[in-house]
C-alpha cells in the first residue's frame, strides 16, 4: 500500500508536470529544474510506488492506466493546496475577515448598528467582514462568549465573569426619559422627590441598576409608583416617548430616541450603569476584532458628545 505522507513534494510534482507537458523536457521548463532532475525524481517516485508510472518507448513517455489513476488524486491534492495558497493570500492580504458579537440590547440595538455603519462605510467592499451581531440578554451574552461563539461580547456588570476576561468597557450614570410635554422636561436636573408619586415606567425587580436606583432613592424617603416594568431599555425609553410615564435607563439607550423627541435629563442622584466587555479566557484576537474594538470606543466618545447636547451642556 502507497503511503501518500512518505512520497515527496517534489516528486509528486515532477509526476503531475510530467502528466500536464507530456515529456520530460517540457516538464523541466515547467518546473524551473533540469532534465536529469525531472528523470532522477521520477526513478524514485516509481521505486516508492512498486511499480512503473510510464513506459518510455522510441525516446518518449507514454502513462500507465495506474498513472492516469494516480493523476486523479494530485489533482484533487492540488485543488486542495490551491484553496491553501488562496487562503494564505487572503490572511495575508486581508487577516480573519470574520467578526461575531454578542451584546445585550442596551448597547446592541443602537450602538453596535452605529459601530457598523462607520466600519463598513470605511472599508472597500471585498475588505468588509462577515459580520454576525445576535443582541441577546446578558446571560446568554456571556453563554456565547464562554462557548466561543462570539468573538467578544457586551453585558450587564450583574452577570458572573468566572471563564471569561472581562473588563469595563462604559459606565453611564442613569438619565430620566420621559416625552417633551412632561412637567419634569422643564427641569435641567431631576430631583428624587420629583420621582415620587408619578407613574414610573422600571426596569424588571431582579434588574441591578432597578435595586440600585430605588436604594439611592429610599435614602431620600421616595418610593417609586411604578405602572409598568419591563426587561429592557428600549422599552422603557418607547413607552416614555409615547407619555405612558417617566424612566431612568442606560443613556446610551436614550441616545437612540432622542432624535425622536424623548428628553434626556439628569439625575440628581447617580444610579449607575455599567458595560462588561468580555472575551474567551486566553483567546487572542483578530486583527478585525481589534480594530473594531477600536471604532467602537471612538463611537462611544462621539456618544457621549452627542448626549451632553441633548442635556444641554457644553462638550
Amino acid at each position: 500500500m502507497i503511503i501518500w505522507g512518505y512520497m515527496r513534494a517534489n516528486e509528486i510534482e515532477t509526476f503531475r508536470a510530467l502528466m500536464v507537458s507530456g515529456s520530460a523536457r517540457k516538464a523541466a521548463v515547467l518546473l524551473g529544474v533540469s532534465q536529469p532532475a525531472v528523470s532522477q525524481s521520477l526513478k524514485r517516485l516509481e521505486s516508492e510506488a512498486g511499480f512503473d508510472l510510464f513506459q518510455r518507448l522510441r525516446g518518449r513517455l507514454h502513462p500507465t492506466p495506474e498513472a492516469k489513476a494516480l493523476l486523479v488524486e494530485v489533482e484533487r491534492s492540488f485543488v486542495g493546496m490551491g484553496a491553501i495558497e488562496h487562503r494564505l493570500k487572503s490572511l495575508r492580504d486581508f487577516g480573519v475577515n470574520q467578526l461575531n458579537i454578542a451584546s445585550y440590547p442596551a448597547f446592541g440595538l443602537g450602538f453596535m448598528p452605529r459601530c457598523l455603519a462607520r466600519l463598513m462605510t470605511a472599508k472597500t467592499p471585498e475588505r468588509r467582514p462577515h459580520v454576525s451581531l445576535q443582541v441577546l440578554s446578558s446571560r446568554d451574552v456571556r453563554e456565547r462568549v464562554v462557548s466561543g461563539h462570539a468573538d467578544f461580547g457586551l453585558m450587564a456588570d450583574e452577570i458572573p465573569t468566572s471563564g471569561l476576561d472581562a473588563t469595563l468597557f462604559a459606565r453611564f450614570p442613569g438619565v430620566v426619559v420621559m416625552k417633551g410635554d412632561h412637567p419634569l422636561a422643564r427641569h435641567q436636573r431631576v430631583q428624587p422627590q420629583q420621582l415620587a408619586e408619578i407613574p414610573f415606567l422600571a426596569l424588571n425587580p431582579e434588574d441591578a441598576s432597578r435595586r440600585r436606583l430605588e436604594e439611592k432613592l429610599a435614602e431620600h424617603g421616595v418610593h417609586l409608583s411604578v405602572s409598568i416594568h419591563t426587561p429592557y431599555a428600549a422599552s422603557v425609553c418607547e413607552m416614555a416617548l409615547r407619555g405612558l410615564g417617566v424612566g431612568i435607563v442606560n443613556p446610551i439607550t436614550a441616545l437612540d430616541y432622542a432624535e425622536r423627541g424623548l428628553v434626556v435629563r439628569r439625575l440628581s442622584v447617580d444610579v449607575g450603569f455599567s458595560c462588561l466587555l468580555a472575551v474567551p479566557v486566553g483567546q487572542v484576537l483578530s486583527g478585525v476584532a481589534r480594530n473594531f474594538l477600536a471604532l467602537m470606543r471612538s463611537q462611544l466618545h462621539q456618544d457621549e458628545c452627542a448626549l451632553r447636547s441633548h442635556l444641554g451642556e457644553t462638550t
